[in-house]
């Protein structure tokens, strides 16, 4: 993978709730300067971001239920609808965690369904939805079953971690999901990637997109 590949992986992330104005500009700014594919950044932002990135190839995802997943429903769908008519791109839902956790799983294909048919019906182009498991949660069994209902909803993405709970990404969980799903979804490492060993490591796991708040150093780090 070239330097221009990897970075286009990334998703520069900015999601902590003390985050300033300035701070997503500079956020932008640096996605655009270094070429990460997206910006992951909450939703009350998405208006700035789009008018920083406007006529870039830099994409705006935010954040659905985020952290611990427990919205309703029916918000997260509705959260859904308003991100993407404000101009968002990618969809990073938290699953109800605990509904999984129980055995709920028919209120959790319904919840991510929700996301999924709120973002098709909204946009005529491909937005992509990506589901936060919180894999250090939940165990091995709970993880495949979570996969399992995120590719029947029709979702993207399954990923590892909000960041803000567990362990966040590791090399062998993200392993771990990728037998689950294959190559028919993404793989999304998130949490806790602050180096490019890791960064690197996460992908020849089966990571095929990055989260990370630590985007810019990780770059600097690339050889040459």
């Amino acid at each position: 993978m070239t330097r221009d590949e990897f970075t286009k992986i990334i998703d520069h992330t900015a999601l902590k709730p003390e985050t300033t104005k300035d701070e997503i500009r500079q956020v932008c700014e640096e996605a655009g300067t270094f070429g990460f594919g997206a910006v992951c950044i909450a939703p009350l932002w998405i208006p700035l971001a789009t008018r920083c990135l406007a006529g870039s190839p830099v994409r705006i995802a935010t954040v659905l239920g985020f952290p611990h997943g427990n919205t309703l429903p029916d918000v997260k769908a509705y959260e859904a609808k308003l991100a993407i008519e404000a101009g968002a791109h990618e969809l990073d839902m938290v699953i109800q965690i605990g509904l999984l956790r129980a055995g709920n799983h028919g209120a959790v294909l319904d919840d991510i369904q929700g996301v999924v048919n709120a973002a098709s019906r909204v946009h005529s182009s491909k937005i992509l939805v990506k589901v936060i498991l919180e894999t250090s949660l939940l165990n091995k069994e709970e993880q495949q079953i979570g996969c399992q209902l995120v590719e029947k909803a029709g979702a993207d993405f399954v990923k590892t971690s909000t960041g803000f709970t567990g362990s966040g990404a590791t090399i062998e969980g993200v392993g771990f999901l990728r037998s689950i799903v294959g190559q028919r979804l993404g793989v999304k490492a998130a949490g806790g990637i602050r180096d490019l060993i890791s960064a690197v490591a996460l992908v020849n796991a089966g990571a095929s997109r990055l989260g990370s708040s630590s985007s810019v150093s990780i770059m600097k780090m690339w050889p040459g």
